[in-house]
């Protein structure tokens, strides 16, 4: 397990309820050091790492490693990976400059090794309290299969699919979504106003998913409507809380100033939107929220623009 925030750990705690043996990466030494000291993770409250988990700062190789790092930092981790078993991506997002998906990237950096997504409606302090929940494995039918052995138990379905396009594009979408829906709600604008968009964000990224070769029902599943309903409702969402702060007028940087961990909807917006442009695709919502990101407009300005948008049939 790449990666010791509280996703990372929280899939620790779960592969070792599943039965595995886990080494847990974490890149800072002290900090690993700690972890493995006092079995807890500062990040989830209340929750006892296993026996089975063994948290180090060295890289180890596995039969099958999963990457649970942020989206602009993968490649540099990837890149550091030694051995030949399956890598599992964790990250939602799209790379910042190159516009790849996860999986588009570690082809580059990792082109000998199978390359799969892990993604799908998921909080990490609920999954490591055990609490039910599912999610998707995409990649190829048998190297799924194996990471589906490795991690699944009954409180954690997880679902195959072939589809890796349609789950990437649905990961990486519903965290920009997620920041306009707390915008909405932020505002005051009403329940009303944030069905219509979450619905309308759903089309958006269904457009850009078959563009790039992936298939709408795929984002109709937990990779996509799921993820989304999760991260626009749930108030642990970090890409909801922070579109609710900008939604009631504070200032991006002041917001992000207050965080320690990562929000990536703000990165993602930009590099997806130009993807989907290249694509010729239009995605109004994404758009705005990267005209918000990049500080071209502010947020009423794109509520604004998005409501006097020219009607048409849906």
């Amino acid at each position: 397990m790449i990666g010791a925030g509280a996703w990372g750990t929280a899939l620790a705690v779960q592969a070792a309820r599943a039965g595995r043996s886990v080494v847990l990466w974490a890149r800072d030494a002290g900090r690993a050091a700690a972890m493995e000291e006092s079995r807890i993770n500062p990040r989830l409250p209340g929750v006892t790492l296993p026996g089975a988990v063994r948290v180090t700062s060295d890289l180890p190789a596995a039969e099958v490693t999963l990457l649970v790092v942020p989206m602009q930092h993968l490649r540099a981790v990837a890149t550091l990976l030694a051995g030949t078993g399956a890598l599992v991506v964790c990250a939602k997002g799209v790379e910042a400059g190159t516009r790849m998906l996860p999986l588009e990237m570690l082809t580059q950096v990792q082109p000998a090794r199978t390359g799969l997504v892990l993604t799908g409606p998921n909080f990490a302090h609920e999954v490591a309290r055990g609490l039910p929940a599912a999610a998707v494995v995409a990649g190829t039918e048998r190297a799924r299969g194996a990471v589906i052995a490795a991690l699944a138990t009954p409180e954690f379905r997880l679902y195959g699919n072939d589809d890796a396009t349609g789950a990437q594009v649905g990961g990486a979408a519903k965290n920009v979504i997620a920041i306009a829906a707390g915008v909405v709600v932020g505002a005051g604008l009403g329940e009303n106003a944030r069905a219509a968009l979450v619905t309308r964000g759903l089309a958006e990224v269904a457009r850009l998913a078959m563009a790039l070769g992936g298939r709408a029902e795929t984002v109709a599943g937990l990779s996509g409507l799921g993820d989304l309903l999760l991260t626009c409702t749930g108030a642990s969402s970090r890409n909801f809380s922070l579109g609710f702060e900008l939604g009631l007028g504070r200032r991006l940087t002041e917001v992000l100033g207050e965080r320690s961990t990562v929000t990536e909807g703000v990165t993602t917006a930009p590099a997806l939107a130009g993807r989907a442009a290249a694509a010729g695709v239009t995605m109004p919502i994404v758009e705005a929220v990267a005209a918000v990101m990049d500080g071209t407009t502010d947020v009423r300005a794109a509520i604004a623009r998005l409501l006097g948008r020219k009607l048409r049939d849906e």
